[in-house]
C-alpha cells in the first residue's frame, strides 16, 4: 500500500466498523493529440546543471515512462520520469519539443533560448 493510501487509523471501538482501502484509480491516458506538454530548461536545485522537463502528461504512471523512456534514448542521455514529469539530462529542449510534435502531442516551450 502507497504512503497516500495509507490512513492512521489504530483502533475503533465501533464493532461494526471495517476498514475499507481506497481501491488504486488508474488513470485514463488522453491520446497525444488531445494533451498538451510544456517543455522547458530547469537548473534550480540541480548543482547548475541543465535538464529539459516535460510536464503537463496526463495519464497512467507506466505511459508515462515509456514516454520518457523513448526521448531518453532518442537524445541519448539518462534521466527520470515520475508525478507527471519527464526529466531528461542536458540541454535538448528544441529535440525534445520536435519528437513530440512528431508523435502528435501539442507541445509549448516555456522560457527563453
Amino acid at each position: 500500500m502507497s504512503k497516500k493510501n495509507r490512513k492512521n487509523i489504530v483502533y475503533s471501538t465501533n464493532p461494526d466498523f471495517s476498514y475499507e482501502v481506497d481501491e488504486e484509480s488508474t488513470e485514463e491516458t488522453l491520446e497525444p493529440s488531445e494533451q498538451l506538454l510544456y517543455v522547458s530548461i530547469d537548473r534550480k536545485q540541480r548543482g547548475g546543471k541543465e535538464v529539459t522537463l516535460v510536464e503537463g502528461f496526463v495519464g497512467a504512471e507506466e505511459d508515462l515512462k515509456e514516454l520518457g523512456k523513448i526521448l531518453k534514448s532518442k537524445c541519448g542521455v539518462g534521466g527520470t520520469a515520475k508525478d507527471g514529469e519527464i526529466i531528461v539530462q542536458g540541454n535538448f529542449k528544441a529535440k525534445v519539443a520536435e519528437l513530440l510534435q512528431g508523435m502528435g502531442y501539442k507541445v509549448k516551450q516555456k522560457g527563453g533560448n
